[in-house]
């Protein structure tokens, strides 16, 4: 077998012993460990940037945004991410609009950048689909979730309200930004949730 197999250096970790001394050690390292910030998934959301290799942050400073960011013309406090979305170009909007300190984004749906829909007949796709495009949008401007204030979630079927709500708890719950959700909305295309927010840049 080659270097690589370790089946057995595993297998021999299931052996190991603890005794009351070894676990109050365990205990008391784990009260020194900070808490990592977000969850399974946001390794390249947010710093430290943890990955299997390990911390990034010795060499990987800050990440590139997602989405390109250009400058208002004649109008230096005011910015703008474009996602890609063809409805951008055909409807004459920006994904995120920033000026100065407060950064507005768009009401957002599971569209890819082609103008397809994503996700049918699944509201919680949709949800979280579109809630990785939000944060997206304002750290390309600024940060990510913790500066936004304000969300406002549109529902086709107010049934669905509580799927949506799981979603967007998992995606702010570092935030918890103020909220609206409004069911019974007849949301253009055929999407069952179309969501917008509203970011404050804390510079300190």
């Amino acid at each position: 077998m080659g270097e690589a197999e370790h089946r057995v250096d595993s297998l021999n970790a299931l052996s190991l012993q603890f005794d009351a001394e070894d676990r109050a050690a365990i205990r008391a390292a784990v009260k020194t460990l900070g808490r990592v910030p977000g969850d399974c998934g946001d390794e390249y959301h947010k710093p430290p940037c943890l990955t299997a290799s390990g911390d990034l942050s010795d060499h990987l400073h800050a990440l590139p945004p997602v989405f390109g960011v250009i400058s208002a013309p004649a109008r230096p406090k005011k910015s703008r991410a474009l996602s890609g979305s063809i409805y951008e170009e055909k409807a004459g909007f920006a994904r995120a609009h920033r000026t100065g300190t407060s950064i507005r984004v768009s009401g957002t749906t599971a569209t890819d950048p082609h103008g397809n829909p994503l996700c049918a007949e699944d509201v919680k796709g949709q949800a979280a689909y579109t809630l990785d495009k939000i944060p997206a949008a304002v750290g390309s401007l600024w940060r990510a979730t913790e500066d936004v204030v304000r969300t406002r979630i549109y529902l086709r079927g107010a049934g669905n309200w509580q799927a949506v709500s799981r979603v967007h708890a998992r995606c702010f719950r570092g935030g918890l930004p103020a909220n609206t959700l409004i069911g019974g909305v007849q949301v253009i295309g055929p999407y069952a949730v179309e969501i917008e927010a509203e970011a404050d840049v804390d510079p300190s």
